[in-house]
C-alpha cells in the first residue's frame, strides 16, 4: 500500500505536473508558430500591396495617365497572380477587374475592404473563409476615391501555409511525447530504484518486529535508500543484543531469587522436623531465613528503582548531610561478610565532614551497592580499599577493591542496564546501572578504572554544599 501511494503521489504531484507544463509550452509553442507563419503572409502581402500602392500614387500623379485605366492595366498584368490574386474595386465596392480575371457585380463585404475604406490608415486586413477556402486579405484605399475605383485588394490562400503550420506543430506534439514518455521511462525507473529498497525495508522491519534479528537489508546504493539500510542493520544488532542482555538478565535475576528462595526454604523445612529443643539450630536457622530475606529485599529494591529510573520517576528527598556518616555506615555493613569471605576491607575513617546536599538513603544505596560489587567480584586474600576526601568542591569517594577486574571490552558497558561483565558471579546487573543515575541526580559522576585481573577502582564525585564551607 505505501508503494502505491508513493506511485500515486508521484503521478499526481511530479507526473501531473510534468504533463500540465508539457501541454501548456505544445499550445503556446503551436500559437506561436501559427502567428509566426501568418505574420510572414502578412508581411508579404504588406510589401507586396505598398509596391503596389506606391504605382497608384504615381499614376494619380500623373495629369496625362488615366488612371482607372493605369489600374485595370496593373492589375490585368499582375506578376505574382500565381501566388495571390490581386483585384480592383469600384465606388460601390464591386470587384470590376481581379488578375485572375474574374469579375463580379455585387459588393464586396469583407472585414479588410469595410476597414480600409472606413480606417485614417486607409488599410484593413483580416484572415476567414472565402468560398470555403482559408484565405488572407489586405485592402488598401485608392489615392483618389471615385466611382471607378475605389481601393485595391491582395487575397492569399492560406492551405498550404495551414499544412505547414499543421506539420510543425504536429513536430512540436511529437516532441511533447517523446519528452513525456521519456520521463514515464526514467522517473518509473527512478521510483523502481526507491520502492524496490522500500519493500526490503518494510519486509525486514515486520522480520524483525516478528523477533527475527538476523534480518538483513543488502546495501546496493551509497545513498539515503543505503544509509536507511546501515541503520535498520544497526537497529537489529542492536536489538539482538539488548535480546540477549535481556534473556541473560532474567536467566540471572531467576537464579538470584532461586538461590535464598532455595535457602529460606531448605532451612524452613529443617527448622518444622527439628522441634523446639534444639536452639541453637533454630537461632542460625533463623539467622539464615533473615539474611537471605534481606537479600530478597534488596534484590526487589533495585529492580523497583531501575523501573522507577527507566520511567523517570525515580525521586530524591534532598537535605543537608555528612557524606562520611553514610559511607562509614555502609562500610560498617559488609565488615562481617569481609571477615567471612577472607577479605580485607581497609577504610580508615576520616576525621572530616563532606556536606553535601542529597538523599542519604539513596547514596547509602550506592555504597552499598559498589561495595557488594566490590566484595563479589574478588576472591579470598584480596582486599577492598575504601577513601574519602574533599578535593577542590567535590567531596570523592574511591573503593577499590583487588579483585578480578573488567577487561577493556566490557568496561565502557558496565553501567548500562543489564550488563554483567561476568556471568559466573552473583548479580543483576542493574546494581552499577542505579548507582549511576543516583549519583547523576545529584550532580556528580560515577567513573570506573580497571585492570583485568588486578582490580577496580570506582570513583564517586559529588559536589559540596557552598553553605556547609569547612564545618
Amino acid at each position: 500500500m505505501a508503494v502505491k501511494r508513493i506511485t500515486r503521489r508521484w503521478l499526481v504531484n511530479s507526473f501531473g505536473v510534468i504533463l500540465v507544463i508539457l501541454a501548456a509550452l505544445v499550445i503556446a509553442g503551436s500559437l506561436a508558430v501559427r502567428e509566426y507563419y501568418y505574420g510572414l503572409v502578412r508581411q508579404t502581402l504588406e510589401s507586396r500591396m505598398t509596391s503596389l500602392s506606391a504605382m497608384m500614387e504615381a499614376y494619380s500623379n500623373d495629369n496625362s495617365a488615366d488612371l482607372t485605366n493605369e489600374i485595370r492595366s496593373m492589375v490585368a498584368n499582375f506578376e505574382d497572380k500565381n501566388r495571390m490574386e490581386l483585384m480592383a474595386l469600384n465606388g460601390r465596392g464591386v470587384v470590376v477587374i481581379t488578375s485572375s480575371g474574374f469579375q463580379s457585380s455585387e459588393e464586396l463585404v469583407s472585414p479588410d475592404y469595410l476597414e480600409a475604406m472606413t480606417s485614417p490608415s486607409g488599410s484593413g486586413v483580416h484572415r476567414g473563409e472565402s468560398n470555403e477556402e482559408h484565405v488572407m486579405s489586405l485592402s488598401r484605399r485608392a489615392p483618389v476615391v471615385s466611382e471607378d475605383l475605389s481601393a485595391i485588394r491582395l487575397s492569399v490562400s492560406l492551405t498550404a501555409v495551414d499544412k505547414q503550420i499543421g506539420i510543425v506543430i504536429l513536430l512540436i506534439v511529437s516532441l511533447g511525447l517523446m519528452v513525456v514518455v521519456f520521463v514515464a521511462v526514467s522517473s518509473s525507473y527512478f521510483i523502481n530504484s526507491i520502492i524496490a529498497p522500500l519493500g526490503a525495508v518494510g519486509n525486514a522491519a515486520k522480520r524483525i518486529a516478528q523477533g527475527d534479528f538476523q534480518a538483513k537489508i543488502e546495501k546496493k546504493h551509497d545513498d539515503e535508500i543505503g544509509d536507511l539500510a546501515d541503520v535498520i542493520n544497526y537497529m537489529a544488532d542492536e536489538l539482538a543484543n539488548a535480546d540477549k542482555v535481556k534473556n541473560d538478565f532474567i536467566s540471572s535475576v531467576s537464579h538470584e531469587l532461586r538461590t535464598p528462595l532455595t535457602a529460606i526454604k531448605g532451612w524452613g523445612e529443617t527448622l518444622r522436623d527439628a522441634g523446639a529443643g534444639d536452639g541453637e539450630l533454630i537461632k542460625k536457622g533463623m539467622q539464615v531465613i533473615i539474611g537471605e530475606t534481606e537479600r530478597l529485599s534488596s534484590m526487589v529494591e533495585d529492580l523497583l528503582d531501575f523501573s522507577r529510573m527507566q520511567t523517570g520517576r525515580l525521586s530524591l528527598i534532598m537535605s543537608r548531610m555528612d557524606l562520611v556518616a553514610e559511607l562509614s555506615e555502609a562500610v560498617l555493613m559488609f565488615t562481617e561478610r569481609a571477615k567471612r569471605e577472607g577479605l580485607a576491607l581497609l577504610y580508615d575513617e576520616p576525621d572530616i565532614f563532606l556536606t553535601v546536599i542529597g538523599d542519604k538513603n539513596r547514596l547509602r544505596q550506592v555504597f552499598v551497592n559498589i561495595l557488594d560489587n566490590a566484595l563479589k567480584y574478588s576472591d579470598s586474600g584480596d582486599s577492598v580499599k575504601v577513601t574519602a576526601a574533599a578535593q577542590g568542591d567535590f567531596a570523592v569517594i574511591t573503593i577499590a577493591d583487588t579483585g578480578i577486574g573488567i577487561s577493556q571490552e566490557d568496561l565502557p558497558n558496565v553501567k548500562a542496564k543489564f550488563f554483567k561483565a561476568n556471568s559466573t558471579r552473583r548479580g543483576s546487573g542493574i546494581g552499577l546501572a542505579v548507582a549511576d543515575e543516583i549519583i547523576s541526580l545529584h550532580g556528580g559522576k560515577l567513573s570506573l578504572e580497571s585492570t583485568e585481573g588486578k582490580g577496580t577502582t570506582v570513583t564517586i564525585q559529588i559536589p559540596l554544599s557552598t553553605k556547609a564551607g569547612g564545618e
